[in-house]
């Protein structure tokens, strides 16, 4: 057997509705092997083990001291995100998890530095920039498509989730609203195809004290917002851009794009960062209107799961992982970044860097990643 494609054996924690995607991913990528299925719930971890003939469901204890499994995969709720990393990392495993990596910047800086001392590594999501569409996006700007990247503008806009998901709460306390929910998709992007940033700053506000759900679950309960709804953030590169990013909770319909990226030779409209796909359209200096771009990479579909089998080809081979530790500690702190610099007035500078991450080679094989 080669030892760099040998087959990884990965232990999911966490099996909530996220958890179905990723137990696809064991079957789109040979390097996967889902082991075991672990929850709070060990039933609901069995109907998941069995949903994908996976071969084990246990707890948490006993997924973690099975000395077969290499990879933690962390899919629980955002504020148990930095204990189970810890946990996996004490028990001599590599972790990847949902984003934000952790809640707190304390929290995040233990987890990295664990690994180090451990020797493990740290992966986190989100991996959609490891699509079709944010890889052809790179390659548009990284071949000078649009010319050197002078700004980008960067917007969520929504009012809540409250009316469709059936366990809103969470979404309006510390650690989530749309900017620790969603923004890790828009700034994983945007560091992804502009680099680092050295500076933000931002305001942040609730706008509406509490929320009233009016979904089919629990219709008509009030939540109240600990964490602000709309933030506005200004982010400086060190590359020179500038990014203007909303991400809101509080607006009832808008028009605006997802990402824009103004080069000094045009603009580049960017798909929507939460999918894998396009559509992708070019505005050259020297054309009168926008042209669609079709993907040049696979991975179109909804591909969750593609940065852990990433990171155990990355293990495996040697090479950095790509949707690594450092770039999500990065986007932590930049969500921080925001938060702060509206409640103190100021500029933040930013204190952690990350390299952008490496491109996807061009007519990889199907579902390969080296």
């Amino acid at each position: 057997m080669n030892p760099v494609t040998a087959k990884m054996k990965i232990g999911i924690i966490g099996c909530g509705n996220i958890s179905t995607i990723y137990c696809k991913a064991g079957s789109k990528f040979d390097i996967l092997d889902i082991a075991a299925c672990a929850d709070l719930d060990v039933e609901r971890a069995r109907v998941k083990a069995e949903q994908f003939a996976s071969p084990k469901a246990c707890s948490v204890a006993e997924l973690l001291a099975d000395p077969e499994i290499e990879l933690v995969v962390n899919l629980t709720v955002p504020h148990a995100h930095a204990d189970i990393h810890l946990q996996a990392l004490r028990a001599g495993k590599h972790t990847y998890g949902e984003k934000p990596l952790a809640v707190s910047l304390e929290d995040g800086k233990a987890v990295l530095a664990l690994a180090r001392d451990k020797g493990l590594r740290v992966g986190s999501a989100p991996d959609t920039f490891l699509g079709g569409g944010l890889q052809t996006c790179r390659k548009l700007i990284d071949d000078g498509w649009i010319g050197t990247p002078v700004a980008a503008t960067a917007f969520l806009m929504s009012h809540g989730p409250e009316s469709w998901h059936p366990n809103p709460d969470f979404l309006y306390q510390v650690g989530a609203g749309p900017m620790f929910d969603m923004g890790p998709y828009y700034l994983t992007a945007l560091v992804h195809l502009l680099g680092p940033v050295r500076r933000v700053t931002g305001s942040a506000a609730v706008t509406f004290p509490e929320r009233t759900i009016t979904g089919e679950v629990d219709y008509g309960r009030k939540i109240p917002v600990e964490t602000p709804t709309h933030i506005a953030g200004v982010l400086d590169f060190h590359s020179g851009a500038i990014g203007t990013i909303i991400t809101s909770f509080d607006v009832w319909g808008s028009k605006l794009p997802r990402i824009e990226i103004y080069g000094s030779a045009g603009t580049l409209v960017v798909p929507d960062p939460n999918t894998f796909g396009g559509p992708i359209y070019v505005k050259r200096h020297d054309q009168s209107d926008f042209a669609e771009i079709p993907a040049a990479f696979a991975f179109n579909d909804n591909s969750r799961g593609i940065g852990v089998a990433d990171m155990a080809h990355a293990i495996r081979s040697g090479r950095m992982h790509r949707a690594n530790g450092e770039l999500a500690y990065h986007v932590l702190e930049l969500m921080h970044g925001f938060h702060i610099a509206s409640r103190e007035g100021r500029h933040y500078l930013v204190e952690s860097s990350c390299a952008r991450p490496a491109a996807l080679p061009m007519e990889l094989p199907l579902n390969a990643l080296d």
